[in-house]
């Protein structure tokens, strides 16, 4: 009866976890390139309310302009819309699925005793470990090194360490599957965590600011796009390692550890194609052929990611 009652919620957690996912991963996308399409405004009326940018589209049969204002429209709407549930929805179903798959069944399904031989309490004690020690090294190297000269290079190096190395460690303390799920559950809690505690936080306190008729503090827009930038890179790594389970060949080979880490900057490649790709068609980029090294995006491509709510 147990083994039923966990199939059922298995089923339905992963059946909302990837709905919600899909709406996160969706939005996210959009913004990357509807920022990265902006084109300055030729409306006179438009480039006095403050317009920065516009975008014209056509979809189902109609036609869109959205607009981008740089630092605060002439008149805050009544309705303005967040975009912050699908995030936290996607991680706690997420977050429940793994507890279902994994945790409450961890002799079976999270520990290789061919690797590590440790009881099932300590196995799931050191894999949400893995969530909470990443993110606090992730965001204490975001905010030692972010604001510095080259501190987008310099983080980015160190958190591709941090990545390599939770990879290694995780292929060799779980079993493969898990190893490889634990890893992109760790991404995500970042993903997650960086739309918690900073880009959502700093929105308010912008609105809050505008409202008030106040100066608006640029850092909020800065850490905002920063954390904007890295969790549009996470997203394809995080995709493969979620997926990874239905393809034995990966998290069972000799060195699934490298299998993971190639993979996933397969992902973050693929990612940098497209953002590239958004400008280039404008005539804002160079062809994204030329992928440059570090994964990061022009100041033209990302300056806007926290102001249009983009996570």
């Amino acid at each position: 009866m147990e083994s039923y009652l966990l199939d059922w919620a298995n089923l339905l957690l992963r059946w909302v976890h990837v709905i919600t996912a899909i709406a996160w991963v969706g939005s996210s996308f959009y913004f990357v390139f509807l920022d990265s399409s902006l084109t300055p405004p030729v409306d006179e009326d438009l480039k006095k309310q403050g317009v920065s940018g516009e975008l014209w589209a056509v979809h189902g049969g109609g036609f869109y302009h959205p607009v981008k204002f740089a630092v605060k429209p002439p008149q805050m709407p009544d309705h303005l819309h967040w975009f912050y549930w699908e995030s936290y929805s996607t991680w706690l179903s997420g977050f429940a699925l793994f507890t279902v798959s994994y945790l409450w069944s961890a002799g079976t399904y999270l520990i290789d005793k061919s690797l590590m031989n440790w009881s099932s309490g300590a196995a799931i004690g050191v894999a949400l470990s893995f969530l909470v020690v990443f993110w606090m090294l992730y965001d204490g190297i975001c905010q030692l090194l972010g604001q510095r000269k080259n501190g987008d290079a310099m983080v980015g190096a160190l958190v591709a360490v941090l990545v390599c190395a939770a990879s290694w460690l995780a292929c060799h303390w779980f079993a493969g599957r898990a190893a490889f799920l634990l890893v992109g559950a760790m991404m995500a809690t970042a993903m997650s965590a960086n739309v918690f505690f900073w880009i959502i936080p700093g929105q308010r306190k912008v609105v809050a600011a505008i409202k008030a008729d106040q100066p608006v503090d640029p850092v909020h827009g800065q850490r905002g796009k920063q954390r904007s930038v890295h969790n549009t890179y996470f997203t394809l790594p995080v995709l493969f390692a979620m997926l990874s389970n239905h393809y034995s060949f990966t998290w069972s080979h000799p060195q699934n550890w490298l299998v993971l880490i190639l993979m996933m900057l397969a992902g973050a490649a693929i990612r940098q194609f497209f953002v590239l790709r958004h400008g280039y068609k404008l005539g804002l980029q160079p062809s994204p052929a030329g992928l440059r090294a570090g994964g990061g995006c022009r100041d033209r491509q990302c300056a806007g990611l926290a102001e249009t709510g983009c996570y």
